[in-house]
């Protein structure tokens, strides 16, 4: 997301995807470009288990800086029209707990609306932000975006990371697994091998795969033709139940 010349290679596999008959969907984060905005405006920043901590003062600047991101993404993608999930309610969540802030849990795709787009051809790519049904907004993991709208959509999920996948030592790039499961994903938690940014990413699989979706992968965005590599079955992590 921060190299151009990457997130441009990745939009344009994937409008050659959606020109060969494929209907994709994009949701993206940001979280490089809230930190910086963040870290501009003098606001501090934490996680808690892998979730970033949302207050009343951060969530403008984390609306601002997913919403520009947004459009230069669907920009870069063509064919494609940048979306808030507060959009006509494209996503619905509620808070998930107090000391997370305004960080939300999703509730609500609007399918329908997405499947709108798609018949006319045109790409939803969709920024992490979603209505709490009281007129207000809040910021909801992009993992668990995707693996919702892909459950919502009867479809395969595929969540590019920069890294190759699920490893089985962290500290070992080359130590891939390219099949997990879920009582192996719950053991590694638990031990530790898999932590961070990681378990958002794999418990956003999980629930895809209980809602409907398809298939979970996850992949290495930096790869060359990536996408075309995981439909292949040639790179990523498969998530199986």
């Amino acid at each position: 997301m921060t190299s151009e010349p990457l997130r441009q290679a990745v939009a344009k596999d994937i409008s050659q995807l959606a020109q060969r008959g494929f209907l994709p969907v994009v949701v993206h984060g940001g979280g490089p470009f809230i930190k910086q905005a963040l870290d501009e405006a003098g606001l501090e920043h934490s996680f808690i288990r892998g979730l970033r901590v949302t207050t009343a003062r951060s969530l403008p600047i984390v609306e601002q800086s997913l919403t520009i991101l947004n459009k230069k993404l669907s920009q870069e993608i063509t064919n494609a029209i940048g979306l808030s999930g507060r959009d006509n309610k494209t996503l619905v969540a509620k808070k998930i707990s107090a000391e997370l802030g305004y960080v939300g849990t999703i509730t609500q795709v609007n399918h329908s609306f997405l499947r709108n787009l798609l018949d006319i051809s045109i790409t939803p790519v969709i920024a992490p932000l979603a209505s709490d049904n009281h007129l207000g907004i809040l910021n909801v993991n992009a993992d668990e975006v995707a693996g919702a709208v892909a459950a919502s959509l009867g479809s395969a999920v595929i969540f590019l990371s920069d890294v190759a996948g699920v490893l089985d030592d962290y500290k070992n790039p080359e130590s891939l697994l390219t099949e997990i499961t879920e009582a192996q994903i719950k053991k590694r938690i638990a031990n530790g091998k898999i932590a961070g940014g990681m378990i958002p990413k794999v418990e956003a699989a999980l629930n895809a795969l209980h809602q409907g979706a398809d298939y979970a992968v996850i992949a290495d965005g930096r790869e060359a033709d990536i996408l075309n590599k995981v439909l292949a079955g040639k790179a990523g992590t498969k998530i199986i139940s």
